[in-house]
């Protein structure tokens, strides 16, 4: 990432505008770029933010973006600012400039959004066969393959390990979390 924003500032002819605009991985440096990307059209989902979109966010550590993260993930819903502020155990005045950035969007249940990711690194049997296109069978497969391999350090590692079809990688991917 950082050697993204240096090849940004290095490059002749690319404007502030164009390094936010095409670089989702910039980190806004004051409230004027945060205007310019609002202008732009950039927002934060607040309910699906990951710790990159925090980390854009001046002022946020990388541990203020896990736990959003974790409390997003774990079925927490932020409804406003003074939410954020809440769960950071910051003042409102700390965030409110930040407002005009963040979306706070709003899912059904049955959104994808919502789903309660599962880690095949520490899931049993019975909670992987919960997930549509797990069968018994591919539970039991996932299980012992992490018990005689070690853990599986992303997707990518799962599906080779376990020769997946890739349409089958498709579908798990919105339901498993490493």
């Amino acid at each position: 990432m950082a050697f993204l924003n240096w090849l940004a500032l290095k490059l002749p002819g690319r404007s502030l505008k164009s390094r936010i605009r095409d670089d989702p991985y910039y980190r806004f440096q004051s409230l004027d770029e945060i205007r310019l990307a609002v202008s732009l059209g950039i927002y934060i989902d607040v309910q699906q933010a990951t710790i990159d979109d925090w980390l854009r966010l001046p002022g946020l550590s990388i541990h203020q973006a896990r736990m959003l993260t974790q409390l997003s993930a774990s079925g927490v819903q932020f409804y406003c600012v003074e939410d954020v502020a809440a769960a950071l155990g910051l003042s409102i005045q700390r965030l409110k400039p930040l407002e005009s950035i963040l979306q706070f969007c709003y899912y059904d249940s049955e959104s994808l959004c919502l789903i309660q990711r599962i880690n095949p690194n520490t899931a049993t049997i019975e909670t992987l066969g919960q997930i549509p296109g797990i069968k018994p069978v591919l539970a039991r497969t996932i299980v012992q393959n992490r018990s005689t391999n070690g853990t599986y350090k992303n997707l990518a590692d799962l599906q080779q390990r376990l020769s997946l079809p890739s349409q089958l990688v498709a579908n798990l991917m919105h339901y498993l979390s490493f």
